[in-house]
């Protein structure tokens, strides 16, 4: 049955449209599809039906003009078509990359180039490493497979799916214990890097493999483990990516074939229940608006088992990587650091700060006479710091402190709370930047550190401001100060002091709390 879409508009902040049931919506712009998006699940109640907005990856394109037609997926409906004009300028929109290169918005919002922009010619080289990669990996000792999404378009239709952007093999392990399967995932990645390939490392059995294509696009090969096990959950398949099922290893072994543009390629034995697992029951009807739902406790134990050094990892890498750090250093500390220094009444003899960053502000506080302790996921970033702390011979040392760890806390919280004498413990955008395990790992450090004395000053976001790069730089989310009280005093503490204000000339508001804990 057809779901009619009806009463179509579109502007800067995103369409607007009414449904009476969920489907899938292509967004062409002049016949060729960016986006895709479930109505109304990814839409905002307004006005009797929903408005969708535009993906932040795809916003910097949207000024001109352009033919936008919005077409039903499955049924291939035209819903709406007209010529808009999206922000400034009359020039056509085009959404590619600084090559000129075709992009389209994939599965993760992200921009990328989805193979319904590439040519048989483009997509060779990564068909050749498919080849490559896998007879790599059966050297290797194991017994490699197409998976997710690369499955699915080839039992589904032969080839690559077009919303798609990457390909993916999967291997399920013959051992059944997380550390051996981690080991054995180092030894794969060496091979391959033997063989000349970059690999970037996602967790503790999953990698990329880079792959340059004939235009010179750079196109991942994503290797997932997995495994049957361990004793105590012995049963079910642990995939990353992230799969935790019920499962006979017989529905995966032996491998069998199936046919990808042409070519054949080792797969599970029973396809069915594979991509049942992986998409669900309605895997045969295409989704390119399709969003993985992991179970918590899936995402938790994965996360545990694999993935504890890595939480958000990369994107803090990109953060880094893309500021010469040496200009950093020439900035003034931050407004936070300072407000310390007046709410404690002077420098603080000891500071522990948590989530330093560049460590611009360990170095003002140090110069001041405070003896200063700087901790962060990234240690990278505070490297020009330490090395300007070393020439002046500050009191300061950085070290690694991973909250989404429970093990990086318990050590470094247990290290720092044997020093003798009161501390301070200073927070700035921390709990707005790592998730609620992280955020109850704060909790938890703080009451490490301050439970026989001292003071912990808080700082997060609380409104976003409109378009907001600060926030979107430093990864940030608004965060209701109920909600942080809350947290805290689960853990004991007692709120001294807060106070909500505006963040410089912006409408960014941010939270300033005086925190301490009474025994």
């Amino acid at each position: 049955m057809t779901i009619p879409v009806t009463d179509v508009r579109v502007d800067d902040d995103g369409i607007f449209a009414r449904c009476d049931g969920e489907l899938v919506v292509d967004v062409l712009f002049d016949e060729r599809r960016i986006w895709s998006f479930w109505l109304p699940r990814d839409g905002k109640p307004s006005g009797g039906g929903y408005v969708v907005e535009w993906p932040s990856a795809l916003r910097r394109f949207l000024h001109g003009t352009t033919r936008l037609q919005l077409v039903t997926h499955v049924e291939q409906q035209t819903a709406y078509d007209a010529e808009v004009q999206l922000g400034e300028g009359s020039d056509r929109i085009a959404v590619v990359n600084d090559r000129g290169l075709p992009l389209g918005i994939d599965k993760s919002l992200r921009l990328a180039q989805t193979f319904d922009t590439r040519s048989a010619e483009h997509v060779a080289p990564l068909l050749d490493s498919i080849d490559e990669v896998l007879g790599a990996l059966q050297k290797a000792g194991i017994e490699p497979f197409i998976a997710y999404g690369t499955l699915l378009g080839a039992v589904r239709g032969g080839k690559l799916i077009g919303h798609d952007s990457d390909a993916d093999l999967g291997y399920v392990s013959r051992h059944s214990h997380p550390v051996d399967v981690i080991r054995e995932s180092f030894d794969l990645q060496r091979a391959l890097a033997d063989m000349g390939y970059a690999i970037t490392r996602y967790s503790g059995i999953a990698f990329k493999v880079d792959v340059r294509e004939a235009d010179g696009s750079i196109r991942g090969l994503d290797v997932f483990g997995g495994f049957i096990g361990p004793s105590e959950d012995d049963g079910y398949l642990h995939l990353m990516g992230e799969i935790r099922t019920p499962y006979k290893r017989e529905w995966i072994f032996p491998l069998g074939t199936t046919t990808l543009e042409g070519r054949e390629y080792p797969a599970p034995a029973d396809t069915d229940r594979f991509l049942t697992a992986t998409y669900g029951p309605s895997w045969r009807v295409p989704d390119p608006a399709y969003v993985f739902e992991t179970p918590e406790s899936t995402h938790r134990r994965l996360n545990g088992w694999f993935r504890g050094t890595r939480v958000k990892r990369a994107e803090w890498d990109r953060t880094y990587s893309g500021h010469k750090l040496e200009g950093e250093l020439d900035q003034t500390a931050s407004a936070f650091a300072k407000w310390v220094v007046r709410e404690h009444g002077g420098v603080p003899e000891r500071i522990v700060d948590l989530g330093c960053g560049r460590g611009v502000d360990e170095l003002f506080w140090a110069r001041k006479g405070a003896r200063v302790t700087g901790l962060d996921f990234v240690i990278r970033g505070s490297e020009a710091a330490a090395e300007v702390a070393a020439q002046e011979g500050l009191p300061v040392d950085f070290r690694m402190l991973n909250l989404c760890e429970l093990r990086s806390v318990l050590a470094e919280g247990g290290r720092l709370a044997r020093e003798p004498g009161p501390r301070v413990v200073t927070a700035r955008h921390l709990a707005d930047a790592t998730d609620k395990v992280g955020r109850a790992n704060l909790w938890r450090i703080a009451d490490m550190l301050l439970r026989d004395g001292g003071t912990l000053y808080l700082e997060f976001l609380n409104t976003r401001g409109e378009d907001d790069p600060f926030a979107r730089q430093h990864h940030l989310r608004p965060l209701p100060v109920d909600l942080v009280e809350h947290g805290l005093r689960e853990r004991g503490a007692t709120i001294v002091s807060r106070k909500v204000i505006k963040d410089g000339e912006t409408s960014r508001r941010i939270c300033r709390m005086v925190v301490a804990w009474q025994r």
